[in-house]
This record gives structure tokens, C-alpha cells and sequence, in this order.
């Protein structure tokens, strides 16, 4: 089965997408900062991630990098307030799969996750 993990600040956001995801069968892992994102990533390796980047403590990019360190595979999506086109940039060089504009629909993020699971199952097998 594929993992999710949602990070971010906004603990009612990660409440509400670990039920929406949960509900169609995904196991989902929440965090709420960079430390804990990495613990998780360590410890139950979740192929498809969605990470803030405004957070205390360790910034979103700072945690993709550590993330790419330690699961090249994983599909790392940046969610963020943020849209400049220097934030994006830096993402893409550090191996984000996507940037998603905040505020989302939960459909989108769906489709996201359908698409990357769908890229990832080969590996999987």
C-alpha cells in the first residue's frame, strides 16, 4: 500500500486530508514540522508527500532536500501560499513533482495522488 504524508503547520488542515484520503483507502501520516516529517519519512516511508513550505523550525525546502536525501523516489509536492517564481524554481531544483497553490481543492490533490500512484505501482511490484 501506498503511504501519504501531509505536512503542515495548519493542524486542522492535516486533520481534515488525513480523513479525506483515509476514506478512499490510503494510509496517511500527518506532521506539523520538519522533524516530524523527516521522523516519518525514516520510519514508515511514504512514496507520495505533500509539504508545506512556510513552517517552523526547518522551512519546506529545507525538509524536501533532506527528504531527497533519504528517498529519491518519493513524490514530494510543495504546497504553499507562496507562488513567486524564485520559491518554484528553487522546489523544481531540489526535486519537487509538483507546486500547488494554496488555497486547494481536494479533488486536485486526488488527482495528484492518482497520477503519482499510478507512476510509482510499477516500482511497487
Amino acid at each position: 500500500m501506498i503511504k501519504l504524508l501531509f505536512v503542515d503547520d495548519e493542524k486542522d488542515l492535516c486533520a481534515y486530508l488525513k480523513d479525506f484520503f483515509g476514506r478512499i483507502g490510503f494510509q496517511v501520516f500527518i506532521a506539523t514540522n520538519g522533524q516530524e516529517a523527516l521522523a516519518v519519512v525514516k520510519k514508515e516511508k511514504p512514496k507520495v508527500i505533500f509539504l508545506d513550505i512556510r513552517m517552523l523550525g526547518m522551512s519546506g525546502l529545507e525538509v524536501l532536500k533532506e527528504i531527497k536525501n533519504l528517498d529519491q523516489q518519493a513524490k514530494v509536492n510543495i504546497v504553499s501560499v507562496q507562488d513567486d517564481e524564485q520559491t518554484k524554481e528553487e522546489a523544481k531544483k531540489l526535486g519537487a513533482d509538483e507546486f500547488i497553490r494554496k488555497p486547494f481543492v481536494s479533488d486536485y490533490l486526488r488527482e495528484v495522488v492518482r497520477r503519482q500512484v499510478a507512476e510509482l505501482l510499477p516500482e511497487e511490484r
